[in-house]
């Protein structure tokens, strides 16, 4: 006598794609439109990306939008590699940061010759810009630095800007300077230590968010007597506005609530889908229908088809474990060494009975 509502124990495998339930909630899963339901959670991958049972029965959940949000609505089949989710769309770079020191006497920041740092933005169709910013030392003040732009690279070619070419570079970065404190070598200005570069120049409408300039933030710059050297990353202090190439799926891993998340090679990852599960009122009112599989009764209650969020009950799925089987071993070989000794008995009983009929023949003859 199956009693789905005992919990079973718990074997680790390792492998992403096996869950355990832990709660009462069942999966669910669909063959030809029937909806089904099981705590078998031993799921594969089919040929075409969706998540499926040993029988080929569609595991089902919700999907999400672009945005990452889950949309609630009927459940249907999760196909993790479908075309929309094996690749994350680019994303225009806003902001870059850029750290470092400068030794006031460093030759190379004289006037006429000035020192580069190249700095990197993405744009929004997925190519990479290369920016070089030259710092001049001013004539007059040691701890005043200007910068402009020189080249601008794509993809490590070189972009034709045209016959207009170094009009457009001096409008990338126009009038700026930074300057450091004499005593404390600290960036002074600008004050919040950001420099635009007026992408919007290049008349390329993929480059910067909304016709936006990316910031260029140089406050943790310093002046002081030591090395001199650059390093300019995409994004603020916090890796905001750092942009993204075009992204291919590199992985996937399923959540204790069931949500999926896509991981791309770009370092983006994104919420694609999550398995829902069915609650009953009775779960022993569920019929079975063989292969570890259940339907719906009037005594189990009907499933309403858009099914529930596993949490929202206190249960929680477990990646890389299976439910074992709830059968009591011990109750089980009881049962069966009971039987096994009442029919040894029974045999003893019959070959008693067949003898003593054997003698009472011998005794008329």
């Amino acid at each position: 006598n199956t009693k789905v509502s005992d919990a079973g124990g718990s074997q680790s495998t390792n492998n992403p794609f096996d869950i355990m339930i832990n709660g009462d909630a069942m999966f669910i899963v669909n063959n030809a439109g029937q909806n089904y339901f099981t705590k078998a959670g031993n799921f594969v991958v089919d040929n075409a990306g969706t998540l499926v049972t040993p029988q080929g029965y569609s595991v089902q959940g919700w999907k999400a939008d672009l945005e990452g949000n889950i949309i609630k609505t009927n459940v249907s089949s999760i196909n993790l590699y479908a075309p929309e989710n094996k690749y994350a769309s680019p994303v225009a770079t806003t902001n870059v940061s850029i750290s470092g020191n400068i030794n006031k006497e460093d030759e190379s920041f004289a006037v006429g010759t000035g020192r580069s740092l190249n700095v990197t933005v993405y744009d929004s169709l997925g190519y990479e810009y290369q920016v070089t910013v030259k710092l001049t030392q001013a004539e007059d003040d040691d701890y005043t630095y200007t910068l402009s732009a020189t080249d601008l690279t794509c993809n490590g070619s070189a972009v034709d800007l045209g016959e207009d070419a170094e009009d457009i570079l001096a409008d990338l970065i126009t009038d700026a300077e930074i300057s450091f404190d004499t005593i404390t070598g600290e960036l002074i200005a600008p004050d919040e230590g950001i420099i635009p570069l007026n992408v919007g120049a290049l008349g390329i409408d993929s480059l910067g968010a909304d016709g936006e300039p990316v910031n260029m933030d140089f406050s943790s710059v310093t002046c002081l007597g030591s090395d001199t050297k650059f390093t300019a990353l995409r994004g603020d202090e916090e890796g905001l506005g750092a942009g993204r190439l075009v992204g291919t799926m590199s992985g996937i891993s399923i959540q204790k609530d069931g949500i999926i998340v896509a991981s791309y090679d770009n370092g983006d990852t994104r919420i694609i889908a999550q398995i829902a599960v069915a609650n009953f009122t009775n779960l022993s009112g569920l019929e079975k229908a063989g292969d570890n599989l259940f339907s719906a009764t009037l005594n189990s209650g009907e499933f309403d088809g858009i099914g529930d969020d596993i949490t929202e009950d206190g249960g929680y799925f477990s990646t890389g474990v299976l439910e074992m089987s709830n059968v009591d071993l011990a109750a089980e070989f009881t049962d069966m060494i009971t039987t096994q000794r009442g029919y040894q008995a029974n045999s003893r009983i019959i070959t008693v009975s067949d003898t003593l009929l054997e003698e009472l023949i011998n005794l008329k003859r």
